[in-house]
This record gives structure tokens, C-alpha cells and sequence, in this order.
């Protein structure tokens, strides 16, 4: 037996899913040459899942196709024989698995509500405090649904501005007072019961039935202050002006009532507000010492506020827009760099030479040139002209301390370049290298162990022993040891440390004597029994003392 599930006529039919139940009529089914032993009707969508399976022609009249939201059906009526498998909701038609006939299909299509479609813009305006509105927007409703109507702006994350209810009331809103930045204008229909639509929401939080237009963007342009061309510069501060010179400005994107020039330090503090190019290539950077200058072109409205010298650019208020800027890097003098040491020499009346020492001079800048000594608390002590000069200078002489070398460049007019000055009494412009050290080191006398020692003074000699010396860090061709009273009196001098544990300490009487370690060089005048250590004159040094209490 061959099946037959007849034709059906009706439709076909399109609804609009509004949230008001939508039901289909006028359908039928010819069953003149129907043959089946099972009859039903079938609901799909457009890829033949099955959503339903009215019985008969009143149940399918009964459906409310406005709840399976926005798409296609496709309704069957449908002849089968038992033992047919597949035939559920959510299985597909192709898995019918049975003796089975579907007839033709009637579509139902399920539209969601249609905002129209807007025309008009897009729109720019430039933002400079002056009302700026849109016009010539209209709205074709030929395919219009919904109950409700309206406008919504947004900006460009979707966030709602404003709800103009007509178009009217859009063309007179003022997109200038928004700032700089882009709106978007749609149209919107909607049923009751939408939630979400209000300012301050964004149109993903919509919750109901309703739908949107094309939307029509509205960009809100700053002011443009141009682009500036030319540099950067670099120029040295040594007393001569320098100016600059070669900058362009291409103002063919130029907005604003009001022009000007302004330069700024490196964090935007204005030093100066040149009314025109030609001002601009007049300024003596040289003048604003060392540093980086910024040169900007700005473009501003009337009632900005903050622009003057001494302010900042973060404090301006009203509107403006800057420019790019050309950097001017003000360089100060380059004494170069030198090498060589540190040095460490013995003041032992012995000259103490540097040698060695060399000059990077690659970046060298400055009319005049020379060499600098100071001591550890840059007082000057002297100006050697040269190189060769700086390793004639004989440091021993200078007694025990530091002292360091420096190469100075400088222009005519600097003053207190003399000794006796400090570094910091320099007044011109000059520059000053990195230093080398000089340590003049003293002799040393080594350290003494051993003791202290306490005697009794009743008659009986009494010795010190077991005294020993560190030599580890001696210096000085001259070595031998002295014992004083405690106001420092010589009293004796022991050639070795032998000699001073056979001194008989009992001899002395009662007070307290020291045991120095001495170390020196010919010439010392004062070393001998009877003087005072405050008497001693030329290259010495005492270790630490050991004190000897005769009670």
C-alpha cells in the first residue's frame, strides 16, 4: 500500500512576535485521495526539528506561533502506518524512521517588530562652546511595526544619553554640549512591558519586545591646533643667543576663533607665549639655561583660562586644543670625560707624581679650556693649564687628605676660577668633568698588643712583656719605640721591642708611662729624651700606646 497525506491549502501566513499571541486560520487539508491508517499535523522550523504535533486542524488553530519568537515554521499534516519511529518533539523529520507520507508545507513567518529605517548624516561638528544641532532627518515607517515609538541617543559604547520622543525633538538637542567624542541616534519601537530604556542604561539591558533602526552618527570633534614641523634642536647655553629657526605650521585641519604659540619646560609649565611664528624664531633659548623647552601652536575659544606664564598647561580651562610639540634641548657645556687612577700615594717628604691620565674629549665643548685641583670639600688648591701640567703637580706635598682632579671648560667671564675659592663660587658658564681621586696617605706606625701593665714601685725592677706589634699595614723608612709620661715627655727610646721589655718600669717612680711604636723619616727633628711628641718636626707616626701604672 502506498501512503498519501493529501495537500494543504492556506496561507502563507507572517506574524509579528509582539508578545500578543498569534494563531493561523483558513487552513485545510484536501483528503479526497488520502491513504493512512495514522493521521496528524507537524510543526518544524526551517531545519525540520519538530516543535509540535497537533492532532487535527482545531488544535493547529489553537498554536500561538508569536511565542516561538522570531524565525520560520513549517506546518505538515502527516499519514503513517504503527511502528513508526521519530515522531516527537525535538527529533528531526529526516530521522522518521517507518512507513510514513508528509504532504506539502505551509509557512509561517515569525517577523520581530520593524523600527523603519532612518536617513540623514552622518554629522560632525566641531565642540568650541557654540550649540551645535543636526537636521534633515526623517524616518521611512512603510514597514513600521509596534506600539510604541521613540528616539534614543546613545554614545559609542551604547550607553543611553537621552530619549527625544520625536524627531523634532532630537533635531533640538545640542550634541555640543556633549563634548568631544560620538553619538548615535536610532530609532525605536516597542511593546508594553519593555524595561531597561531610560537614560543612564545601556541598550544591551533591554528586557521585552521591541526593536532598534539603523542608527546615524554624530561625531563631536575637538579643536584642531594644526601640526607643527621643524627640529628638534639642540642648542648650547654658553652666554651666545640661540634661536630656531625652519618651523612650519600645516593649519589645512585648523579650527578655532583664536591662535597663538606657546612654549613650556619639560612638564608643561609655560615660560612664554609668542603671539606668532616669527615671535617664536626670536626667542633666545640660550637665555633659559639648561634644559628642554617644548614648542606647541594652540587653538582656542573665548573664556579659556590659565593661559599666561607661570601656569601649566593641566590648568587651562575652557577650549583649546594644542598641537603637537619640537622639543629644543639646552645643552650645557662638555668638559669631556677623563680616566685613569684613583691614585694613592705615601706622605713621606718624597715627591708623589700622577701619570697616566687621559682626556675623552669627543664631546668636548667650550671656548676655553683647563685643569682643576681641589680637595675633598672642592676648595680649589690649584689650576694646572695642561695635562702634562696636572702630572708635574707634586701631591706629597700636600700633605695627608684627598684630593681630586677635574677637567673644566668655560667661557669668557667666568669669575672666582682661583684658588683658594670653592668650586661653588663658580658664577658663568662653565662645566666641570668627573673627578679623579688623589689619597695622600700618612706613614703608619703599625698597632701595639699587650697589657696594660700595673707595678708596684717598692724597689724591686719590674719589665713588661709580652708585647707584640702588627706590621701588617707599616710604612716608613725609619722604625724605633718611645715611652712618655702622660703629658706625652719623652722619656726613653727603645730601638726594639727587646729593649723596651728590659726597661726597668721601677726606676721610674710612681705615675704612668706609654709605649708608642714610632715610624719616620730623615730629617724628623724633636725624637730624643727630655722633648715632648708635640715637639716633633717632619714625616712621623706613632702607633697606638700601651699605658705602664706604677702605683
Amino acid at each position: 500500500m502506498v501512503l498519501e497525506a493529501g495537500t494543504l491549502s492556506g496561507g502563507p501566513f507572517t506574524i509579528t512576535v509582539d508578545g500578543t499571541p498569534d494563531m493561523i486560520s483558513g487552513v485545510t487539508l484536501d483528503d479526497s485521495n488520502v491513504v493512512g491508517s495514522n493521521r496528524t499535523y507537524v510543526i518544524t522550523d526551517d531545519s525540520r526539528n519538530i516543535l509540535g504535533l497537533p492532532p487535527d486542524l482545531t488544535a493547529l488553530g489553537g498554536v500561538d506561533f508569536d511565542a516561538a519568537g522570531i524565525g520560520s515554521c513549517f506546518i505538515y499534516h502527516l499519514v503513517y502506518e504503527a511502528g513508526l519511529t521519530g515522531l516527537e518533539p525535538g527529533m528531526n523529520l529526516d530521522n522518521l524512521s517507518g512507513d510514513h507520507d508528509l504532504s506539502n508545507a505551509i509557512t509561517v513567518t515569525r517577523n520581530g517588530l520593524n523600527a523603519g529605517t532612518l536617513s540623514g548624516g552622518p554629522f560632525t561638528i566641531l565642540v568650541d562652546g557654540t550649540p551645535d544641532m543636526v537636521s534633515g532627518i526623517s524616518l521611512d515607517d512603510s514597514e513600521l511595526t509596534g506600539t510604541n515609538q521613540g528616539y534614543v541617543i546613545t554614545d559609542d559604547q551604547r550607553n543611553i544619553l537621552g530619549l527625544p520622543p520625536t524627531i523634532e525633538a532630537v533635531e533640538g538637542v545640542d550634541f555640543d554640549g556633549a563634548g568631544t567624542g560620538i553619538c548615535f541616534i536610532y530609532h525605536i519601537t516597542y511593546e508594553d512591558g519593555l524595561t531597561g530604556l531610560e537614560a543612564g542604561m545601556n541598550l544591551d539591558d533591554f528586557s521585552g519586545t521591541y526593536a532598534l533602526s539603523n542608527s546615524i552618527m554624530v561625531t563631536r570633534n575637538g579643536l584642531n591646533a594644526g601640526s607643527i614641523g621643524g627640529g628638534p634642536f639642540t642648542i648650547l647655553v654658553d652666554g651666545t643667543p640661540d634661536m630656531v629657526s625652519g618651523i612650519t605650521l600645516d593649519d589645512s585641519e585648523l579650527t578655532g576663533s583664536m591662535q597663538g604659540w606657546v612654549i613650556t619646560d619639560d612638564e608643561n609649565n609655560i615660560l612664554g607665549l609668542p603671539p606668532t611664528l616669527e615671535a617664536v624664531e626670536g626667542v633666545d633659548f640660550d637665555g633659559a639655561g639648561v634644559g628642554t623647552c617644548l614648542i606647541w601652536h594652540i587653538t582656542y575659544e573665548e573664556g579659556l583660562t590659565g593661559l599666561e606664564a607661570g601656569m601649566n598647561v593641566a590648568d587651562l580651562e575652557g577650549f583649546y586644543a594644542l598641537s603637537n610639540s619640537i622639543t629644543v634641548n639646552r645643552n650645557g657645556l662638555n668638559a669631556g670625560s677623563i680616566a685613569g687612577g684613583p691614585f694613592s700615594i705615601l706622605v713621606d717628604g718624597t715627591p708623589d707624581m700622577v701619570s697616566g691620565i687621559t682626556l675623552d674629549d669627543s664631546e668636548l665643548t667650550g671656548s676655553m679650556q683647563g685643569w682643576v685641583i681641589t680637595d675633598d670639600a672642592n676648595n680649589i688648591l690649584g689650576l694646572p693649564p695642561t695635562l702634562e701640567a696636572v702630572e708635574g703637580v707634586d701631591f706629597d706635598g700636600a700633605g695627608v687628605g684627598t684630593c681630586l682632579i677635574w677637567h673644566i671648560t668655560y667661557e669668557a667671564g667666568l669669575v672666582n676660577l682661583d684658588t683658594g675659592y670653592n668650586v661653588s663660587d663658580l658664577e658663568g658658564f662653565y662645566a666641570l668633568s668627573n673627578s679623579i681621586t688623589v689619597t695622600r696617605n700618612g706613614l703608619n706606625a703599625g698597632t701595639l698588643a699587650g697589657g696594660p701593665f700595673t707595678f708596684d714601685v717598692d724597689g724591686t725592677p719590674d719589665m713588661v712583656s709580652g708585647i707584640t706589634l702588627d706590621d701588617s699595614e707599616l710604612t716608613g723608612t725609619n722604625q724605633t719605640y718611645v715611652i712618655t709620661d702622660d703629658a706625652n715627655n719623652i722619656l726613653g727610646l727603645p730601638p726594639t721591642l727587646d729593649a723596651v721589655e728590659g726597661v726597668d718600669f721601677d726606676a721610674a717612680g710612681t705615675g704612668v708611662c706609654y709605649i708608642w711604636h714610632a715610624t719616620y723619616e730623615d730629617g724628623l727633628v724633636g725624637l730624643e729624651a727630655g722633648m715632648n711628641v708635640a715637639d716633633l718636626d717632619g714625616f712621623y707616626a706613632l702607633s697606638n700606646g700601651i699605658s705602664v701604672t706604677r702605683n
